[in-house]
């Protein structure tokens, strides 16, 4: 069974830095994709960037140049650096993976596992 479990949220002022983090467990395929994904209040939940085994990563442009996503494969922790934040970062994180290969659209509905979600919230 596969289980996501997120941490590293919380509060931090316009142009400052969090770190996400994601424990996965149960992950055996051969191939797969993890990411990130935010929603903000009202709003379908959207991509923030993604990364496989090989070390790919793809990022929605919003976030280009301030996150970085990167992953322990040995432990199978999944790691979301976000600098420069802003109040529009505001939102809640989720860690999710699918199967096989990660798809050019970050699109949520393409990805069967997710964690609970841990809020980040970006003043001014």
């Amino acid at each position: 069974q596969v289980r996501l479990v997120e941490s590293g949220g919380g509060s931090v002022q316009a142009g400052g830095s969090l770190r996400l983090s994601c424990a996965a467990s149960g992950l055996t395929y051969s191939r797969y994709c993890m990411g990130w994904f935010r929603q903000f209040p009202g709003k379908d939940r959207e991509g923030v960037a993604t990364t496989d085994i090989n070390g790919h990563t793809s990022y929605t442009d919003s976030v280009k140049g301030r996150f970085t996503i990167s992953q322990d494969n040995a432990k199978n922790n999944l790691y979301l650096q976000m600098n420069n934040m802003q109040p529009e970062d505001t939102g809640a994180y989720y860690c999710a993976a699918r199967s096989w290969f990660c798809l050019p659209a970050l699109r949520p509905s393409d990805y069967g596992y997710w964690g609970q979600g841990t809020q980040v919230t970006v003043s001014s």
